[in-house]
């Protein structure tokens, strides 16, 4: 910016957006201080680099307005978790699904995991079963993102929205 500017000729774009040509450092410097504004090195890489007379100041602030729209507009995706036994009833089950419908059209994802307790691990065909249907249910509006897998005494699939 301004005096750092070291090389000897310079791109250069006036304050209107309009491309002066290639012109020496000093005779751009004398342009930007005439025009009350700064010159800035926008592309230091080019040969020659490119520079623009713009007023710094103002567009930094610009620069910090637009940052601060986007992380107000980005959408953190959480991942919500829905339990389930291997021997769910029917309307349970169909409650869980509304769930995992609602957590999907808000753009989250969803955790579905399974206990076994005491004697049902000796049925753990039962628990996949359960998934499978989970699975079969929810492909018009969802993914799979990882299997369903056995961590200790309970069955774990990670699903995803379309």
């Amino acid at each position: 910016m301004n005096e750092a500017i070291r090389a000897k000729d310079v791109r250069l774009i006036d304050e209107t957006g309009q491309n002066v040509g290639v012109v020496t450092t000093l005779s751009a410097q004398e342009k930007a201080t005439a025009a009350g504004l700064d010159l800035v090195e926008i592309s230091p890489d080019a040969n020659p680099p490119v520079c623009k007379i713009m007023d710094y100041g103002k567009f930094k602030y610009q620069e910090q307005k637009k940052a601060a729209e986007a992380r107000k507009n980005q959408k953190v995706v959480e991942l919500k978790e829905i339990k389930m036994r291997p021997s769910i009833d029917d309307h349970d089950y169909d409650v869980k699904m509304r769930a995992m419908r609602r957590f999907f059209e808000e753009g989250d994802k969803v955790k579905v995991t399974l206990r076994f307790r005491g004697r049902e691990m000796a049925h753990q065909e039962l628990g996949m079963n359960v998934l499978k249907r989970v699975k079969v249910d929810i492909e018009t509006f969802a993914k799979v993102e990882t299997e369903p897998r056995y961590e200790a005494r309970q069955l774990i699939m990670i699903l995803a929205p379309k």
